[in-house]
């Protein structure tokens, strides 16, 4: 391809080094105050933000949606539908990062008073965060946020025009920021929700998802409860249902529960859809560790000696052999950054200086170099060991 023809085209670094030296020569020696690149740079990647509550509403009757506005009434940061946003949030003298699917659509928060939701689900009794923003959260509560976090998104040179996206439960929330993503016109795909949930009176986000109005969203509700009259499909989301709704060529996008990821792996294999069609959201710290292959079970009931270091302060703490090495250092007051809390993100990227861990083979997204030099996710490491860990000082 010639721009301005062969041979201006070859010689056109020469021109620009000229150039730029020319610009340098004739410059003023007052320092330029103004940073148009970093202005641009800053308003798409501000970092974490001072967010505001500014709406809580039911999305059934086991679940809330909270809408957040920046607290300075600036616009928020781009973000992709399907991207989550990480909350921070003070328990006693200790702050915990939460990731949060956003529920919202990018387009929403662009346009006038932008804003960006969240919608979580009430815990069975093991996530208390879960419980305390349904039960306590409420508008003008404020909060710091990083927005537009993960590679769980639509990508035109990786993913098919034809979107299959398989949820259960609260793992909704990517696929309706997506779904209201299409419904405006900005996001080029035709996408089928397969939508799990028990009963129909606690489907998440039911009357949202349904009014949404486009030729090109579809959205197909799985009962899995014995529910007299239902007229939809039944039971679980299995390799039979999913292939009614493919095309020849599908990204199968999925996010719900752990135990659902397990068991869409073995229904997907009897699609032979090829791997990189097929695509799996972060999904938390394991609920089990020892059910993993290659845990030492024996260790199971032993706490061990934690030794922290943050530059010359050293703590030594109490770790459980089934807790990762994140979930010890808040119990314990250390801030330790987090973000997915699924090995994915690095935020908790931690050295290990001596002593042993196990790492959980799900939720090992380390690059091949910090394995060969000692370094972990410390979401994803559990320690089978007395040992001793180097942390970042933020």
């Amino acid at each position: 391809m010639k721009i301005k023809g062969f041979l201006k085209d070859v010689t056109g670094a020469s021109r620009v080094t000229k150039a730029r030296l020319a610009a340098f020569e004739n410059a003023s020696p007052v320092p330029e105050k103004n940073d148009p690149i970093a202005d641009v740079v800053r308003e798409w990647h501000p970092g974490k933000l001072d967010l505001v509550v500014t709406e809580v509403r039911d999305a059934c009757r086991t679940a809330k949606t909270v809408r957040f506005e920046r607290a300075d009434g600036k616009k928020l940061p781009f973000f992709y539908a399907g991207q989550y946003m990480v909350l921070d949030f003070e328990i006693g003298e200790s702050v915990i990062s939460r990731p949060y699917s956003i529920s919202s659509a990018p387009y929403q928060a662009r346009e006038g008073r932008g804003f960006v939701e969240i919608t979580v689900r009430r815990s069975k009794g093991d996530g208390f965060i879960a419980d305390f923003i349904n039960d306590s959260v409420k508008v003008g509560d404020r909060f710091r946020g990083l927005i537009g976090c993960g590679q769980f998104y639509w990508e035109s040179l990786r993913d098919a025009g034809h979107v299959v996206a398989l949820a259960g439960g609260v793992g909704i929330t990517p696929f309706a920021s997506m779904a209201k993503e299409v419904a405006d016109g900005k996001l080029p795909i035709d996408l089928t929700i397969l939508y799990g949930s028990v009963s129909s009176d606690d489907i998440v986000m039911k009357q949202e998802l349904d009014a949404i109005k486009s030729d090109r969203v579809h959205i197909v509700h799985v009962l899995s409860g014995d529910e007299p009259g239902w007229q939809g499909e039944r039971g679980f989301i299995t390799a039979d249902i999913i292939r009614k709704y493919s095309a020849p060529d599908t990204t199968y996008m999925i996010c719900g529960p752990q135990a659902m990821y397990r068991f869409m792996r073995e229904e997907l294999k009897k699609l032979d859809a090829p791997a990189r069609r097929i695509r799996f959201e972060v999904f938390g710290q394991a609920k089990d560790i020892t059910s993993f292959p290659g845990y030492p079970k024996e260790l199971a009931d032993k706490t061990f000696n934690l030794t922290v270091r943050r530059g010359i302060h050293e703590d030594v703490i109490q770790a459980k052999a089934t807790e990762s090495l994140v979930v010890a250092l808040e119990r314990a007051g250390i801030r330790i950054e987090t973000g997915c809390r699924s090995g994915e993100c690095g935020f908790c990227r931690t050295k290990v200086v001596s002593g042993s861990v196990y790492v959980c083979p799900e939720n090992d997204g380390r690059r091949a170099a910090d394995r060969d030099f000692g370094y972990v996710h410390a979401c994803a490491a559990y320690p089978t060991s007395d040992l001793t860990i180097k942390i970042p000082i933020e």
